[in-house]
């Protein structure tokens, strides 16, 4: 999709179940081992109770809808706003949202509002996004 095609209220999402296997894999990747997130034992002892995912793996996902979907295949991602809300557990089914907020025709910038809901519809991430497409 070219810039000119694009339109303010235009929308897309993707959905994925958090697993077990991608926190572990996404601690080792990007070496955060924070205990919260790979020990049992020690995420009883917090505020949430049982380990959770890292925020950005949630996050990630809204990169995979601004890359794949909206604004798709040619996108360059300049910043990104986040604000993380609830936690997001193993097994929980995650739906990252964008919308299209803002169109900056003269530097070809996309401004998005981005959510991340759970499968209960509660708000996990929000935030606004900053693209630039030809």
């Amino acid at each position: 999709m070219q810039f000119s095609e694009l339109k303010i209220g235009m929308k897309d999402s993707i959905s994925k179940t958090i697993t077990e296997t991608d926190i572990i894999l996404f601690a080792g990747i990007t070496t955060d081992v924070n205990p919260a997130h790979i020990n049992e034992e020690y995420a009883k002892t917090t505020m949430f109770k049982h380990r959770i995912a890292h925020g950005m793996l949630g996050a990630g996902l809204i990169s995979a809808v601004l890359g794949t979907k909206l604004p798709g295949e040619g996108s360059i991602y300049l910043g990104q706003e986040l604000k993380f809300l609830a936690p997001v557990y193993a097994e929980d089914t995650i739906t990252a949202t964008v919308e299209i907020i803002e169109l900056i025709p003269e530097k070809n910038r996309i401004i998005l509002k981005t959510i991340c809901t759970n499968q209960n519809g509660i708000e996990v991430i929000v935030g606004k996004a900053t693209l630039m497409k030809k």
